[in-house]
């Protein structure tokens, strides 16, 4: 699933903190990288934070339940 326009990231990590399955951000190239690896957050976020926002990431939820959690951050962010 594609997300954009992330204002609040720590209030996006803790979305992903709660989830019980695995989230994996897609990179340009195809690689996967785990979010619920902080390593991971930091240097995901790094490369992709300039300006305060996330304009849009590429993650991948496998359980329903955290789809669920990420698609309602979406909605009320």
């Amino acid at each position: 699933m594609k997300v954009q326009n992330i204002s609040n990231v720590d209030k996006f990590f803790q979305v992903i903190d709660s989830c019980s399955g695995k989230v994996e951000l897609v990179t340009g190239e195809g690689d996967r990288l785990n979010l619920k690896s902080k390593l991971c957050q930091y240097v995901s976020m790094a490369k992709i934070f300039s300006d305060g926002t996330i304009a849009e990431l590429e993650i991948i939820a496998y359980e329903p339940e955290d789809i669920k959690k990420l698609v309602n951050f979406m909605m009320e962010n």
